[in-house]
């Protein structure tokens, strides 16, 4: 194992991490899917999916939302608050500034919570808790094998592309979505890791469901060049709403966030138990509001309705708090978002009238593409999911102005970052600690140590035959000082220098270090194992040698 993690501490693609990413990916794929049939098999016990809940008697549209909100609620209160935090923000929280490290305790916690929620006909979708569960999955993992930091931040962000990819059946998508909303920048060590998470992923989901696409049974035309005009003006329409849905969510989001937790469970409750009585087309991930939206010559009056419903269900159910993930009702409103615009617009010129199914996927990927600042994870996602690379150049045209639009013309952020704004957690940090980050303090700690007890004439003697070696001095209190040898000038006689260092475990990267010697530019941190006892040293020359060579 030593062996190994010297290995992962290296910022190198190598057979050892791609071999764990295999094995992680395969259980997380495992626990992934679990979760998935949980769902259904519990949904098709009260004999309902998430495409129809109009199967569901009223009483129980109204009862159900309720009385999940109320379960909710009653499991958060009795968890800890350490442990209450979960979904794709806070796992791109933990990434960013934790190496990956996400409490183990949150994976039954968003387990549950989502399945109640999804079940309950709450507006969430499966990727939210399918990605928190793929990255708390290989974080807990990684952790019981006490992998280096570096290895860990890779692995979890590959159980996040296993999480999507046995979701949707997206694997390009979910490699794309890990870089541009997870990780925000590209590494090639990165790379083969989470393609490998993302086969897995796809193949459990072929496995246990079928090599299903969702949306490829929506009749898409391919655009004729004369048309493209008219695509402008539904991307400046598209952009403008999907700035007000972000706007909405985050102003909810923001409002709500010092209310008790209770007070916001059961009015999410509430309102989606009023949106079931009248619309229950706007109940549950989006794919019931998704086949209304594809369906033949819907009213538009009816579409306008229930794009209104679904927002609403929408904003209350995770601008209030309850577990799930953004991305399947964000799909819901899109394709009502575009089929709306598609039918006023064949009002005006008839000739969009058989295009409608090409603008109902245009509108989910503007949506995606928008709320989680992912144009080109949207784009891939898209035609992964539809199976037809000629919705690209439409989806592209019309994608432009609405980002442009609703990103420098109303000044809309991400709501994931949005979210962990409101939250208080950050997930930025310092280009140099950034770039430290995949390196593992094994790299270049200095493995030669002497370590002595407290006695002058010891350390002396030491100190003379360490050979260039570092002597640490263990304190009764266990803390470590570095004893170094100083000559006086002014009578040839030796003196003891000593120090006191800080500490940090062997599976730490080297940001950690950076932080600790950068504010006084020079010094030492001692390595220690998971017994304490110190393993290796890094010196600030070290550090700048390293960084010399491999950052700057």
């Amino acid at each position: 194992m030593e062996k190994l993690r010297d290995t992962l501490a290296q910022a190198n693609t190598s057979i050892q991490l791609n071999a764990l990413a295999l094995v992680f990916a395969v259980i997380c794929s495992i626990v992934i899917i679990v979760f998935r049939l949980a769902v259904e098999l519990i949904q098709g016990l009260l004999a309902i999916s998430d495409a129809d809940y109009s199967v569901l008697g009223v009483d129980w549209r109204v009862l159900l939302p309720v009385i999940g909100a109320l379960l909710i609620w009653l499991i958060i209160y009795r968890t800890q608050p350490n442990n209450r935090r979960m979904g794709i923000a806070y796992v791109l929280h933990r990434i960013k500034l934790f190496s990956g490290h996400i409490p183990t305790q949150t994976l039954t916690g968003q387990f549950v919570h989502a399945l109640i929620a999804l079940v309950c006909g709450f507006s969430v979708g499966r990727e939210g808790p399918s990605i928190h569960l793929g990255a708390t999955t290989a974080s807990t993992l990684s952790q019981q094998l006490r992998l280096p930091d570096n290895a860990m931040r890779i692995l979890a962000s590959s159980g996040v592309a296993a999480g999507i990819a046995a979701t949707f059946n997206t694997p390009l998508a979910a490699v794309i979505f890990v870089f541009e909303v997870i990780l925000r920048e590209y590494r090639m060590q990165y790379l083969f890791p989470i393609i490998i998470a993302a086969i897995c992923g796809a193949l459990a989901s072929h496995l246990a469901f079928g090599n299903v696409h969702e949306f490829d049974s929506i009749a898409v035309l391919a655009l004729p060049i004369s048309q493209y005009p008219i695509l402008i003006f539904a991307g400046v329409l598209f952009g403008v709403l999907a700035a007000a849905f972000n706007y909405s969510l985050v102003t909810v989001t923001r409002q709500s966030a010092p209310w008790p937790l209770g007070v916001r469970m059961v009015l999410a409750g509430v309102i989606t138990a009023l949106v079931g009585f009248a619309f229950p087309q706007a109940l549950g991930t989006g794919e019931s509001a998704i086949l209304l939206a594809v369906s033949d010559s819907p009213a538009i009056i009816l579409l306008c309705l229930v794009l209104i419903a679904k927002v609403i269900a929408t904003v209350a159910a995770i601008g209030l708090g309850i577990p799930g993930g953004l991305i399947g009702p964000m799909y819901g409103i899109g394709a009502l978002l575009g089929a709306i615009v598609a039918w006023i617009s064949a009002s005006i010129w008839p000739e969009v009238g058989p295009y409608v199914g090409l603008y109902t996927v245009i509108g989910m990927s503007v949506m995606f593409s928008v709320g989680l600042g992912a144009p080109l994870a949207a784009l891939v996602a898209l035609v992964e999911l539809t199976g037809d690379v000629s919705v690209i150049l439409p989806a592209m045209f019309v994608t432009i102005p609405a980002f442009l639009i609703c990103y420098q013309g109303f000044g809309v952020r991400s709501i994931l970052l949005q979210q962990l704004d409101i939250s208080g957690l950050d997930y930025r940090s310092p280009p140099m600690e950034q770039a430290l980050q995949k390196y593992g303090v094994r790299q270049i700690m200095d493995r030669r140590l002497v370590i002595v007890q407290h006695d002058r004439e010891l350390l002396l003697e030491v100190l003379k035959r360490a050979q260039g070696r570092s002597v640490l001095l263990r304190q009764p209190d266990d803390s470590i000082h570095m004893i170094e040898l100083q000559m006086q000038s002014f009578d040839n006689e030796e003196s003891l220098k000593m120090h006191a260092i800080e500490g940090l475990p062997d599976t730490a990267s080297l940001d950690k270090a950076y932080q600790i010697l950068a504010p006084q530019g020079s010094g030492e941190v001692y390595i220690h194992d998971q017994n304490g006892h110190p393993v290796g040293v890094i010196s600030w020359s070290h550090l700048t040698q390293l960084l010399k060579q491999k950052v700057m």
